[in-house]
């Protein structure tokens, strides 16, 4: 015990590392806080009496349910599907199957949402007031759609939406499924499953570990993007009623807040449901950050040791 209590060496007298950057920055970071603050409480014209007043408005209420919240939910169910099939066509070995995905993929990653929108409410409906489903260069028709009575609607302008997205989930589901070892497919193949179970089975499961962050930030954006509808003549919407509401009143400020708020508040219960998806899909993958009760326990160990 003695020897070892020599040979252990003497207290350390280290000085911590200044760092007068670090302390610069939060007192100009306080500063800056300080004034908004300020604005926020000195200022009239934020009025936020009338903001909170928009935000409970019913038809403001409606443009969130029925127009952001459900075609931002329609929009991503057309994206992810489609686009885990753009994904697969991309990467099969029928060279039709993969043009016809690079095209598709080329064109909607090209053209700017708000134009497609304006394409597909506008420009259909000019073009054409009705669809009739049948066989071409005959008068056989089996379905008729009147375009007219949807191209103004949500499910139209979600659409939309769905088929631009579905042109950037093809590449995140691409590179997700890219990210599995090839070894995973020839395995399950070896034990007699199909191409369709391999990927449903084996392939898709891993690489979800990859393909939620990026559809987590994709589905936060088109929540955002929903604000665009006024390009299909979409009134139903979030953005617009709360504005309108603004602009009734000549306050603008307040309409703008009452619709920050909301895109605020949904974003951060989406954010929330991400992290905890990115958690249970990255189950098993690398190491995690101790917990408190682990880190309690190792200090405990060490403590023991020493003794």
């Amino acid at each position: 015990m003695t020897s070892e209590t020599v040979d252990r060496p003497g207290a350390i007298n280290a000085r911590p590392v200044r760092h007068p950057g670090r302390w610069v920055t939060m007192a100009l970071l306080g500063v800056l806080a300080a004034m908004l603050v300020n604005s926020f409480l000195t200022n009239e014209k934020w009025d936020w009496a009338y903001t909170f007043q928009i935000m409970q408005q019913t038809p403001v209420i409606e443009g969130l349910w029925k127009g952001t919240i459900l075609g931002t939910v329609l929009a991503m169910l057309v994206g992810v599907s489609l686009g885990i099939v753009l994904a697969i066509m991309r990467m099969s070995e029928n060279v039709v199957l993969r043009g016809v995905a690079f095209v598709y993929t080329w064109f909607f990653r090209s053209i700017p949402r708000y134009v497609l929108l304006g394409l597909f409410a506008v420009g259909l409906g000019y073009l054409y007031n009705t669809f009739d489903i049948g066989i071409p260069f005959t008068d056989i028709t089996f379905f008729t759609l009147d375009y007219q009575a949807y191209s103004s609607t949500v499910w139209v302008g979600a659409f939309a939406l769905g088929l631009s997205e579905a042109a950037y989930m093809a590449e995140i589901a691409r590179a997700g499924i890219l990210s599995v070892d090839r070894g995973q497919a020839e395995a399950a193949q070896a034990l007699g499953m199909s191409p369709g179970q391999t990927m449903r089975r084996i392939v898709l499961p891993q690489a979800m570990r990859v393909i939620v962050p990026p559809t987590g930030n994709e589905t936060i954006a088109m929540v955002k993007d929903t604000s665009l509808f006024i390009a299909a003549q979409i009134t139903l919407e979030l953005y617009y009623q709360a504005t309108l509401f603004g602009s009734r009143a000549f306050k603008v400020m307040p309409g703008l807040m009452a619709a920050t708020l909301w895109y605020l508040i949904v974003c951060t219960v989406l954010m929330v449901f991400q992290s905890k998806l990115e958690k249970h899909f990255g189950r098993g993958f690398g190491a995690h950050a101790p917990t408190k009760r682990e880190r309690r326990v190792t200090a405990l160990l060490n403590r023991t040791g020493d003794h």
